[in-house]
């Protein structure tokens, strides 16, 4: 089993940054790739962004177009999401995701909410 946690969502104006972070717990060896994911109500849940089990980079969003970086570190269990120049449209809950032994696991989400 494997447990994820997102921190860092708030409440920002158009134009600024927030960092999420999720740290995963439990057999945490097993995880493969990770990702974030972002939904807004009404909308179906779209990818952010996906690193791979050795922190490479390998897909994000079309809408991202090079606002965010996602970083993570196996020592510290983490994955970071550094998001920059935020607008309205970036508004949703942000869910953590990890791939381990054929299985999805999913955190409960942060909400960030950006204000013009």
């Amino acid at each position: 089993q494997v447990q994820l946690a997102e921190s860092g969502g708030g409440l920002v104006q158009a134009g600024e940054s927030l960092k999420l972070s999720c740290l995963a717990s439990g057999k945490t060896w097993t995880i493969g790739g990770m990702a974030w994911y972002r939904q807004t109500p009404g909308k179906d849940r779209e990818l952010v962004a996906r690193i791979t089990r050795g922190g490479v980079p390998r897909e994000f969003g079309n809408f991202v177009k090079g606002r965010f970086t996602i970083r993570r570190d196996n020592t510290k269990n983490t994955v970071d999401l550094q998001m920059n120049n935020l607008t309205p449209e970036d508004t949703a809950v942000y869910s953590c995701s990890a791939q381990a032994r054929g299985l999805d696991y999913w955190g409960q989400g942060t909400q960030v909410t950006v204000t013009t």
